[in-house]
């Protein structure tokens, strides 16, 4: 089922990237608000009041911002989510006041502000090859760990974090997301080689952080995933992950790159 689920998922992200791009930012504005909503839940059932209406709607916001009118709009429209965020929460009460604030500034900037880098790839003239070499590279960070870390892994890299993450399956990740990134950016890109090379290497740092950020907060919240939505895989949280902190820096490099 956790297959199928993952072929499905790539049919659809292929199809919407290479027909008509608004209906990839459709298709990544709704699978944003659904992981704003699972991360708002996560943290309301631990005590956190943060408002749900206010970030999900300032997610879409910030992604169509992002997408059709760029940086500048994509900044105005964090700041107006912050805004209502805010004003929300101060219209309840004045108790735990300060950790609810906490908790929605770092939904804000965890899930949609740094999605929205995926929208500003996706806006380039190259935006689809741009966004496929990007969550490419990335998918082959967690196949790459998980085939290495099943088969060779016997050094745990923080255990009291995710037991199953290895120093093997890091390695892992490594190799597969630097063939991969080898082999995209000339074809995709018309870059050379060894800029793949290196973006596949730092790719795998960041989508290991993100992989490990996320089991540090689940960890912190005594849940086992941050949703149920996807058979096999959890929530839709527990897929962006690794995406989510990788898109500015892919953003960045591929803007090098693609130059």
């Amino acid at each position: 089922m956790a297959a199928a689920v993952g072929v499905g998922l790539a049919a659809l992200v292929l199809i919407c990237l290479y027909t008509v791009s608004w209906l990839f930012v459709v298709l990544a504005s709704a699978a944003i608000a659904v992981a704003v909503h699972e991360v708002v839940s996560a943290l309301r059932s631990a005590g956190y009041d943060v408002a749900v209406m206010p970030a999900v709607t300032g997610a879409v916001v910030m992604l169509v911002a992002a997408y059709a009118r760029g940086v500048e709009a994509l900044l105005v429209a964090f700041a107006l989510t912050l805004v209502a965020l805010v004003v929300v929460r101060l219209a309840a009460s004045a108790d735990h006041l300060g950790p609810d604030l906490d908790a929605a500034v770092l939904v804000t900037i965890w899930v949609p502000l740094l999605a929205s880098f995926a929208m500003l790839m996706l806006a380039q003239p190259d935006g689809s090859d741009r966004v496929l070499v990007f969550i490419l590279v990335t998918v082959m960070s967690d196949i790459g760990g998980y085939g290495a870390g099943v088969l060779f892994g016997r050094h745990r890299m923080a255990p009291n974090v995710s037991p199953k993450k290895s120093w093997e399956g890091f390695a892992g990740s490594l190799l597969a997301c630097a063939v991969a990134a080898a082999v995209a950016v000339p074809v995709l890109l018309s870059g050379p080689w060894w800029q793949g090379v290196l973006l596949g290497l730092v790719v795998a740092c960041c989508a290991t952080v993100g992989d490990l950020g996320e089991s540090l907060l689940k960890r912190d919240l005594q849940i086992k995933d941050m949703g149920t939505l996807l058979p096999g895989h959890g929530g839709l949280m527990d897929r962006l992950d690794s995406l989510l902190p990788t898109a500015p820096v892919a953003f960045v490099l591929l803007t090098w790159i693609a130059s």
